[in-house]
C-alpha cells in the first residue's frame, strides 16, 4: 500500500519511536504528578523532557506553557470555549476545520472571512471585520483540504494592533512547517500530535502565552492544590485534568527530536517538492482539476476528476491501486464552498516525510488510468 493520507495522521513514524512506545508502555505507565514515589516522579520528569523538546521546536519559553490533550480538537475547544462567550465576537476564515467552526458556531457571534478558489484570504478583510466586541482571531495555519498556508505573521500583527487574542490551529503544520510562537506572537497554539509531529495517536496539546487565563472546559484532578474545589489557574494544571497518556507523551520525544535533527524547513521542502510534482503532473491530465495553489502550500493537494464523485475515486485508488487518499468534504464544508467543490467534495493526497517521488508517480499514473477509463465510457 502507498499511504498518502498524512493530513489525517502520519502512518509511518521515526524508527526510534516504536521500541520507545513498547518500553514506556511497560515501565513508564505510572500516573505522573499523582504521588511522591519513584515511578510517578519519573513519569513527570520524562513528560517534562518531551515538553522541553516541544519548546525548542516552537520557540516556547517555558515547558509549563504546554498542556497535553488527546488531540487538536480538544485543544481548540479548550481555547474557544474557555475564552469566548455569547457576548464575544470572533473572526475566523472560510478554511477552518469543524474543530473550530462547531465550537465557535455554538458559542458566540462570528465573522467568516471568505477565501478564493485556492483557499487564500485577503487579510484586509480581517481588519474590516473587527467590531467593538471582537475578542479573538482564529486561523488555521494550513488548510486541511488544499494545503494553503495562511499568512499568520500578518494576521497576528492585525490582532495585536487592535488588542485581540490570536489563536492558531496548527494541526496541519506542527512538525512539518516552521512555527515560532515568539516571532509570530501567537497567544494560543493548538497542535495535533499524530500528524506532522509523528507522535502516537491520542496525543496533542495547547500552548498558552504567559499571562493568559483560560476558563477550563474540563476540571478535575491535577495532582496540585487538591485542598481547593477551584481548578488551579496556573499552566499546565489549568487545562490538564486527569491522567495523562504518559507512555505516548514520553515516547513522543523520540519523534520530536527526530524532527529537530531533520529540521522543519527541510521537512517542508521535501513534502512540497512531492506536492509540486503531483500538481504539475495532474495539470497535464485532461479532465483533472487541481484546487491547491502553486505556492504557499504544504504537502497536501486537493483535486478532482471531472464528472466523478471524489469518494468513488478514492475508493478506486484504494481497491484497485492500493493507494490511500481521502475523498469527500474533510470536516471542512465551508472550505469546499470556497474551492467550488461543495457538491463533489475533493480527492486529497497528503504527503509526509517518508513518502517518495515514486509514490507520487504511481498516484499520477493511477489518476490518468481512472480518468481515461471514465471518459472512454462517454465515447
Amino acid at each position: 500500500m502507498i499511504y498518502l493520507d498524512n493530513a489525517a495522521t502520519s502512518l509511518k513514524k521515526p524508527n526510534s519511536l516504536y521500541p520507545s512506545i513498547l518500553k514506556n508502555t511497560i515501565i513508564n505507565s505510572a500516573n505522573a504528578g499523582r504521588g511522591g514515589h519513584f515511578y510517578s516522579l519519573r513519569a513527570s520528569e520524562l513528560i517534562y523532557k518531551t515538553s522541553e523538546s516541544l519548546c525548542e521546536l516552537f520557540n516556547i519559553k517555558e515547558p509549563e506553557q504546554i498542556a497535553y490533550m488527546q488531540n487538536a480538537t480538544m485543544a481548540l475547544n479548550s481555547g474557544i470555549l474557555g475564552m469566548l462567550d455569547k457576548d464575544s465576537h470572533v473572526i475566523i476564515t472560510q478554511m477552518e476545520h469543524n474543530s473550530v467552526l462547531r465550537p465557535v458556531h455554538k458559542t458566540c457571534e462570528y465573522t467568516m472571512i471568505k477565501a478564493d478558489k485556492q483557499g487564500r484570504i485577503n487579510i484586509k478583510d480581517i481588519e474590516k471585520a473587527i467590531t467593538k466586541n471582537t475578542k479573538m482571531i482564529i486561523c488555521t495555519h494550513a488548510s486541511n483540504v488544499c494545503g494553503t498556508i495562511m499568512p499568520i505573521d500578518k494576521i497576528s500583527k492585525i490582532a495585536h494592533r487592535h488588542g485581540l487574542y490570536f489563536m492558531v490551529d496548527a494541526a496541519q503544520t506542527a512538525g512539518s512547517v516552521p512555527i515560532d510562537v515568539q516571532k509570530t506572537d501567537i497567544d494560543i497554539l493548538a497542535f495535533s500530535g499524530h500528524k506532522g509531529l509523528m507522535m502516537p495517536m491520542g496525543t496533542g496539546g495547547i500552548y498558552v502565552k504567559n499571562g493568559i487565563k483560560i476558563k477550563p472546559v474540563i476540571t478535575g484532578g491535577t495532582g496540585s492544590f487538591s485542598e481547593s474545589l477551584e481548578q488551579p489557574d496556573i499552566m499546565p494544571d489549568m487545562l490538564q485534568s486527569g491522567t495523562l497518556n504518559a507512555p505516548a507523551i514520553i515516547s513522543a520525544k523520540k519523534s520530536i527530536d527526530f524532527i529537530l535533527r531533520e529540521g522543519t524547513g527541510e521537512i517542508l521542502k521535501k513534502e512540497t517538492e512531492l506536492s509540486d510534482f503531483l500538481i504539475n503532473e495532474l495539470n497535464n491530465i485532461k479532465n483533472v482539476v487541481v484546487h491547491s495553489p502553486l505556492t504557499n502550500r504544504n504537502g497536501t493537494v486537493a483535486f478532482n476528476i471531472k464528472n466523478m464523485d471524489s469518494v468513488e475515486v478514492a475508493d478506486i485508488l484504494n481497491t484497485d491501486y492500493k493507494i490511500c487518499t481521502r475523498g469527500g468534504w474533510h470536516c471542512a464544508y465551508p472550505a469546499h464552498c470556497a474551492l467550488g467543490t461543495q457538491k463533489s467534495g475533493a480527492i486529497r493526497a497528503s504527503f509526509g516525510y517518508f513518502n517518495s517521488k515514486d509514490d507520487a508517480k504511481k498516484l499520477v499514473d493511477a489518476i490518468y488510468k481512472i480518468s481515461q477509463k471514465k471518459f472512454k465510457n462517454y465515447v
